[in-house]
Parts: structure tokens; C-alpha cells; sequence
């Protein structure tokens, strides 16, 4: 398992070992000691899969309060999974993360309590898995607007497809700090 850093701290890519033969391949998705040792979690409380077809775009989504950290990993297909820093007082407060995940890489994404979560599906459709730390509470579901120039990801998608409420989100910048989780050094 190799595991890097990027730009925003907490956010990390792990690239499982794959292990292939004329058969196929096979690799460890998750190993409890492997990410304890790696500063990963290892306790979580919900699986989550979901199947989007081309150009769907979900996202970006956070929670707060009782704010999830989401492992991300593409089961089929291909992504750009998108990362973006919500915690108030945060140095990278507003930065993103973009990497792509396929199936073919076998990358994962870690995204912390705190960040915003998005992807675009980049393949004919995809099958995307996230193990999370908290479970979903309805009543704590924001969404950030996926176009949020403040923001400035460039999603490889002009016309995306989307649910209603992500193509109504509000901008980051229209959330109160209230509503935004806190930088806990």
C-alpha cells in the first residue's frame, strides 16, 4: 500500500498493492492495521455505493454538525473525486484536491471530517464505494454549489447532470460560519 499527501493537509491518495496473473487481480480495499498504521481510520459506521452513468456529477456534499470523513474508491469506471476544505479558520479554508479514480488505478481517496466530497463520472458509467465515519444525518446534509468560482474547480464536464438540490446549491461563500464545521488544530 503506498500512501501520498497532497496539497490540502488530512487529504491523502493510497494505492492499495494489486496483485494480477493471467486470471486477473486482486487487492485489499481496506486492511484494519495497514490504515492504523498509515494515520487512517479504522473504525467506520456505513458503506456506501453508488452507480452513475456519464457526466453525473454529485456533489459537493458535507455534514455538519457530526461531520463525515469518506474513503473513496472507484469499483468500476472512472472519476475526478473532488476534495474541498470547509472548516472555518482553516488555513486551506475555500482550496480543493482533484484526483482521478478508476479501476483500473485502484486509488483511493481519504477526505476528512470537514471537506466537501464531489465527483464527476469521466467513463460510461461508474460504480463508486465510500466507507464513512459517521452515518448520514438528513437534518445536517449541505450541499456547496459544484461551479462555485470562489472555489475554482475545473471539472472536465460543462453540462453536467445532477440532482436538483446539488444544481440549487448555495456557494460556499452564502454559508454562515455557523453552518460550516471549525478548524480543530
Amino acid at each position: 500500500m503506498k500512501v501520498e499527501s497532497t496539497a490540502r493537509p488530512g487529504v491523502v491518495i493510497i494505492t492499495p498493492a494489486v496483485h494480477t496473473d493471467p486470471r486477473g487481480s486482486f487487492r485489499e480495499n481496506w486492511q484494519r492495521e495497514r490504515y492504523a498504521e498509515a494515520g487512517l481510520p479504522t473504525e467506520w459506521v456505513q458503506d456506501n455505493v453508488s452507480f452513475s452513468r456519464r457526466r453525473v456529477l454529485r456533489g459537493l456534499h458535507f455534514q455538519h454538525p457530526r461531520p463525515q470523513g469518506k474513503l473513496v474508491t472507484a469499483l468500476r469506471g472512472e472519476i475526478l473525486d473532488v476534495a474541498v476544505d470547509v472548516r472555518v479558520g482553516s488555513s486551506t479554508f475555500g482550496r480543493f484536491v482533484a484526483e482521478t479514480l478508476s479501476s483500473e488505478n485502484g486509488r483511493q481517496l481519504w477526505v476528512p471530517e470537514g471537506f466537501a466530497h464531489g465527483f464527476v463520472v469521466l467513463s460510461d458509467d461508474a460504480l463508486v464505494h465510500y466507507k464513512v465515519t459517521q452515518p448520514y444525518q438528513p437534518g445536517g446534509d449541505r450541499t456547496i454549489a459544484w461551479n462555485d468560482p470562489d472555489i475554482g474547480i475545473e471539472w472536465p464536464v460543462s453540462a453536467p447532470m445532477m440532482s436538483e438540490r446539488d444544481a440549487a446549491a448555495r456557494r460556499l461563500g452564502d454559508f454562515a460560519p455557523e453552518e460550516l464545521p471549525q478548524f480543530q488544530p
